[in-house]
């Protein structure tokens, strides 16, 4: 099990481990303060793209928690990054998803279009329909590559889980006959640009999440030490057959503190 002697830092997931929705999990504003009084660096890490960092800051100021922009990262940062690499001649963009993804990925050379469109990109969308879905098909059949912020087939909410992004891909895949490429968790960029931000190793680090097959599967792929919760898409019995196990399986983010901060003999 991990140790806090070993762990220097925390990259926490935000969706089912910080909140559902606009419901808190625990008491942040205590949960941060036992970070900080525990000299632990933190960086939150998330694949949902629906937010810019700066409404992710609003966000967390709403439940009294105060956080520096580079202490925070999410899928869209990492979309743009891949699109500058691939396209650095930038161009028309086609997105499906929130203001937040749109924010972002048109900071750059890109521009939002329906038009001589290079890449459909897709990310959490609450305003989702039929039409939307269709232009999308269209560009990608006629060419357009073919990106996505992550993959997760589900959302936590405060009624239950409901349909992610990965829903939304696997009704354009089935539509387009295309796969898409995917920068979110399991994929590494998210964990690499915290543990570089913060200046520490994956043996340091230790990953909070609440969904096994991105959060921890992703972790445990470069090194970092796991915590996985269940407070957000993840049910007790699914965790413990889980294959290599979770270093550690708590209720929440609350008593994964408890058990890296208790006293060991």
């Amino acid at each position: 099990m991990a140790q806090l002697t070993d762990i220097h830092a925390l990259i926490l997931d935000m969706d089912g481990v910080l909140w559902r929705q606009n419901q808190p999990i625990g008491d942040l504003p205590e949960i941060f303060n036992i970070i900080k009084s525990n000299q632990l660096k933190v960086t939150l890490a998330t694949n949902n793209a629906s937010l810019s960092i700066a409404q992710y800051l609003e966000k967390l100021r709403n439940f009294d928690v105060h956080l520096k922009p580079e202490e925070i990262i999410n899928s869209s940062q990492v979309l743009l990054r891949y699109l500058i690499q691939r396209f650095p001649e930038g161009g028309n963009l086609y997105i499906i998803g929130e203001n937040g993804l749109k924010e972002t990925l048109t900071q750059d050379k890109f521009k939002i279009s329906e038009d001589n469109v290079f890449a459909v990109a897709v990310g959490m969308d609450l305003h989702l329909n039929y039409e939307k879905l269709c232009r999308a098909t269209l560009l990608i059949r006629a060419g357009a590559a073919f990106v996505a912020t992550n993959a997760d087939k589900t959302f936590p909410t405060p009624q239950g889980l409901v349909p992610g992004v990965g829903a939304i891909l696997a009704c354009l895949e089935t539509a387009s006959g295309v796969s898409p490429h995917v920068v979110g968790k399991p994929a590494p960029e998210i964990y690499e640009m915290a543990m570089q931000r913060m200046g520490v190793s994956p043996q340091e680090t230790l990953v909070v999440g609440d969904r096994l097959e991105t959060d921890i599967v992703g972790a445990q792929k470069l090194g970092c030490k796991t915590a996985l919760v269940l407070s957000g898409v993840t049910d007790l019995s699914t965790a413990q057959k889980w294959i290599p196990a979770p270093d550690i399986i708590a209720k929440d983010l609350s008593s994964v503190l408890e058990t890296l901060t208790k006293p060991h003999g």
